[in-house]
C-alpha cells in the first residue's frame, strides 16, 4: 500500500510542476527584455533540481524561435549542468555514489572517463541513453575534469536543435493562416526531416563508441595480443 500511496504522491508532484512551468511559460514574456536571462535561470534551476527540462526546451522555440531558443536552451542546458557537476562533486558525493552504484551504465563510464575525460562526456552528451539530470550529478563522482566536462557539452546541441525547432514549428503551426505560403512549409518541414536524420545518425555513432569504450575497458589489447 505505501508503494500505491508513494506513486500517486509522486505523479501528482509531478503534475503540479508540469502545471507550474506551463504558467510560468505562459507568463515569461512579460519579463520582456529580460525574459531570456529569466529562461536561462529556470533552466538552470530545474537541472540542479533533477527535473527534465524538455518542456522549457519545446517552448524556447515557440517563444523565442529556433535560433534565439537553441541559444538559450543550450546557455541554460549547461550552466545548469556545470552547478549539478560542481555540487556532485563537493556537497553531495556520497548521496550520487550510492544512486549510480547499481547502473551498469554509469559503471562503464566512469571506468572510461579517466582515460578519456573530454570524449566520454561528449559522446554521452549526444546520446540520449544517457538521463541528462543525473548524469550532471554522476560525472561529479569521476575524473573528469572541469574544463573537459564543460567543453563536452557541446554534444547537447544537437538534440537541443531538433527540440527546439519541433517546438517552434508547433508554436508556427497553431497560428497558421490561408495566407502562409506552401513553399516556406515545405522548406520547414524539409529543415525539420533533416535535422531528426542528422541527430539519428549522431546518436548510433555516440551509442557505438561507447560500447566499443566500455569493451576495450573489460577486455584491455595487450603487448602480447598485439603480437
Amino acid at each position: 500500500m505505501s508503494l500505491v500511496h508513494s506513486s500517486i504522491i509522486a505523479a501528482i508532484s509531478f503534475s503540479s510542476v508540469q502545471e507550474s512551468l506551463q504558467n510560468f511559460l505562459r507568463s515569461i514574456q512579460d519579463f520582456g527584455s529580460a525574459s531570456a536571462i529569466v529562461f536561462i535561470g529556470a533552466y538552470l534551476l530545474l537541472t540542479v533540481l533533477l527535473i527534465p527540462g524538455t518542456i522549457l526546451t519545446l517552448s524556447s522555440g515557440v517563444i523565442f524561435g529556433a535560433v534565439y531558443g537553441s541559444l538559450y536552451t543550450f546557455i541554460g542546458a549547461t550552466l545548469g549542468a556545470t552547478a549539478a557537476f560542481l555540487i556532485g562533486r563537493y556537497f553531495v558525493r556520497d548521496w550520487v555514489a550510492k544512486k549510480i552504484e547499481s547502473n551498469s551504465k554509469f559503471k562503464a563510464i566512469d571506468a572510461a572517463v579517466a582515460k578519456e575525460g573530454l570524449k566520454i562526456v561528449l559522446l554521452t552528451r549526444l546520446s540520449p541513453a544517457f538521463p541528462f539530470v543525473l548524469l550532471n550529478y554522476a560525472f561529479g563522482v569521476t575524473k573528469v575534469s572541469l574544463q573537459d566536462y564543460i567543453v563536452g557539452c557541446v554534444g547537447m546541441i544537437p538534440g537541443t536543435i531538433l527540440y527546439v525547432y519541433i517546438g517552434s514549428l508547433a508554436g508556427n503551426l497553431a497560428t497558421i493562416n490561408a495566407s502562409t505560403q506552401v513553399a516556406q512549409w515545405a522548406l520547414r518541414i524539409v529543415g525539420l526531416i533533416a535535422t531528426i536524420a542528422v541527430t539519428i545518425y549522431v546518436t548510433r555513432i555516440a551509442r557505438n563508441a561507447l560500447d566499443q569504450s566500455a569493451l576495450l575497458k573489460e577486455n584491455p589489447v595487450t603487448t602480447d595480443d598485439r603480437d
